[in-house]
C-alpha cells in the first residue's frame, strides 16, 4: 500500500512538471508569437511609409512630365515664331538692300547732275565773263570814237586820212569793229540763255532727283524702323526661348534626381517586403495556421478569383488553375495576408498580372467558365494544399527555395525558406519582373504563365490530371 501511494505521488509530480512545462511553453511561445508580429506590423508601417514615398514621388515625376511637356510645347511654338521673325527680318535686309541700291544709284545721279549743274555754271560765268569783257571793249572804242573826241575826232580821222576814199575805208573798219563787237554780245547773251535754259532742265532734274531720294530715305527709315521693332521682338522671343530651353534642361535634372529616388524607394520597399517575407517565415514556421474551409464570396469577388486565376495558369492543368487558386484563398485564411479576396490580389508588389492590367482586362472580357469552375471549388473548400506561395521551378532554384511541390510549370510552397546559394547558371534567362507571389518585389519573381488570355479550355484539362489532383 505504501509504495503505492509513493507511485501515485510520483505520477502526480511528474503529471504536474509536464502540465506546468507545458503552460510555460506555450505562454513563452504566445508572447514569441506576439513579439514576431508586432515586428511585422512595424515593417508593415515601414513599408506602407515607403510606398507613401512612392506614390509621392510617381505623382511629383508625373506633374513634372506635365510640366516639362507643356515647356517643349513652349519651346516649339517660340523656335516657331523665332523663324518666323527671323524670316520677317531677312525679307526686310531684303528690301534694305535694294532701297541702299537704289538710295546709291540716286546719289550716283544726283552728283552727276550737281557735277552738270557745276559745268554748267562755270560755262555761264565764262559766258558772262566774255561778255563783260567785249562790252568793256566796246564801251572803250565807243568812248574812243565818240565820246572823247566827239565830231572833233571823226574831223581828225578825216584830216588825216589821205582821201576821202582812206576816209571811207577807216570809217567802215570802225563800223565793221562795232558791228562785232555788238554780234559777239549778241551771241555770249543767247549762249548765256541757253546756258540758263539747260540749267533750268537740269536743276529741275536735280529736284525730281532730291525728292526721289528723300521717297527713297523715308522708305529706308521705316523699314530700318520695323526692323529694329521686329529684331526687339526676336531679341525678346529668343530670350523667352532660351529660358524655357532652360526650364527643361532644369526639369531633366529633376527627373534625373527623382528617377534615381523612385530606384532608391523601390530598392528599400523590396528590401522591407524581404525582410516581412522572412519574419512571416519565421513566425509560421513555428505554428501553422490553419487555412482550409469555405469562404462566402460575393459575386464580384469570384469574378476576380477567377480572373486571377485564368491570368496566372490559364494555360496550366486544372490542378495548376486549382493551385493558384488555393494560394489566393490561403493567403485570405492566414493572418500574414489581407482577409480578402481583392485585397489578396491587390496587395502592393504581389501580382503581375494584376499591376498590368491583366486581370482586370479579363474582367471586362468576363473569365471563361473553367476558371470559374476552379474559383468556385476553392471557394467551397477545395485545396491542392496549404501553400502561400508559388513561382515556376527557375525562379524557386534562383532563390534558393529549399522546399516546392511542382504542378505544372508553378513551384507552390508554404513557407519561403531558402537553402546556401549556388553559383548562378551560365544560361541567360530574362530579367523577372516584378514580384507577385510572396512580398518581395525583387527576391520573389512573377507567377510566370506560358498562356495565352482569355482562353476557355473547357472540361477538357480537368481529366489531364487526376494523378496530380490528389498528389498534394
Amino acid at each position: 500500500m505504501r509504495r503505492k501511494v509513493i507511485a501515485g505521488i510520483l505520477l502526480f509530480s511528474l503529471l504536474f512538471v509536464n502540465i506546468f512545462s507545458f503552460d510555460s511553453y506555450a505562454d513563452e511561445l504566445d508572447e514569441t508569437i506576439a513579439s514576431m508580429r508586432q515586428k511585422e506590423e512595424e515593417t508593415q508601417e515601414t513599408i506602407s511609409n515607403l510606398e507613401k514615398q512612392t506614390k509621392e514621388t510617381q505623382d511629383a515625376i508625373k506633374a513634372l512630365e506635365g510640366e516639362k511637356a507643356q515647356t517643349q510645347s513652349n519651346v516649339t511654338n517660340l523656335q516657331s515664331q523665332s523663324n518666323a521673325l527671323q524670316s520677317t527680318i531677312n525679307g526686310y535686309n531684303s528690301k534694305l538692300n535694294t532701297l541702299n541700291g537704289e538710295i546709291s544709284e540716286a546719289e550716283a545721279a544726283m552728283a552727276e547732275v550737281s557735277s552738270e549743274i557745276v559745268k554748267l555754271n562755270n560755262e555761264l560765268q565764262e559766258a558772262q565773263k566774255q561778255e563783260r569783257e567785249r562790252y568793256e571793249a566796246l564801251k572803250k572804242r565807243i568812248q574812243t570814237t565818240y565820246e572823247k573826241g566827239g565830231t572833233q575826232g571823226l574831223i581828225r580821222i578825216l584830216l588825216e586820212s589821205g582821201s576821202i576814199q582812206e576816209f571811207l575805208t577807216v570809217f567802215e573798219y570802225l563800223n565793221a569793229v562795232v558791228d562785232y563787237d555788238q554780234k559777239k554780245i549778241g551771241e555770249y547773251q543767247a549762249l548765256q540763255d541757253e546756258i540758263e535754259a539747260k540749267k533750268a532742265v537740269v536743276e529741275e532734274k536735280e529736284a525730281e532727283l532730291d525728292k526721289y531720294q528723300e521717297a527713297l530715305d523715308e522708305k529706308h527709315d521705316e523699314l530700318a524702323g520695323l526692323t529694329d521693332q521686329v529684331k526687339g521682338q526676336l531679341n525678346t522671343t529668343n530670350s523667352s526661348l532660351s529660358s524655357e530651353k532652360n526650364k527643361l534642361a532644369n526639369y531633366d535634372q529633376q527627373l534625373q534626381q527623382l528617377d534615381a529616388k523612385m530606384k532608391s524607394l523601390e530598392s528599400q520597399t523590396a528590401a522591407a517586403n524581404a525582410a516581412l517575407a522572412q519574419q512571416i517565415a519565421d513566425r509560421l514556421a513555428l505554428t501553422k495556421e490553419d487555412t482550409s474551409g469555405s469562404y462566402s464570396a460575393s459575386a464580384d469577388e469570384l469574378t476576380w478569383l477567377a480572373a486571377t486565376i485564368q491570368a496566372e495558369a490559364d494555360g496550366e492543368s486544372y490542378t495548376g488553375k486549382l493551385g493558384v487558386g488555393s494560394v489566393i484563398m490561403n493567403r485570405v485564411k492566414s493572418s500574414a495576408f489581407p482577409n480578402t479576396i481583392i485585397g489578396v490580389i491587390t496587395q502592393n508588389m504581389q501580382f503581375a498580372s494584376y499591376r498590368s492590367g491583366k486581370v482586370e482586362l479579363i474582367i471586362s472580357n468576363g473569365p471563361n467558365s473553367t476558371c470559374i469552375r476552379a474559383a468556385q471549388e476553392v471557394l467551397g473548400g477545395a485545396r491542392v494544399g496549404d501553400y502561400l506561395f508559388f513561382m515556376t521551378q527557375y525562379w524557386a532554384d534562383y532563390y534558393g527555395i529549399s522546399e516546392y511541390y511542382m504542378i505544372g510549370h508553378h513551384a507552390f510552397f508554404y513557407r519561403w525558406v531558402t537553402k546556401p546559394k549556388e553559383e548562378a547558371p551560365q544560361e541567360q534567362q530574362p530579367a523577372p519582373e516584378e514580384n507577385n507571389e510572396s512580398e518581395q518585389p525583387q527576391e520573389a519573381p512573377p507567377e510566370e504563365n506560358n498562356q495565352e488570355e482569355n482562353t476557355d479550355n473547357g472540361d477538357n484539362e480537368e481529366n489531364n490530371d487526376d494523378s496530380e489532383e490528389n498528389s498534394d
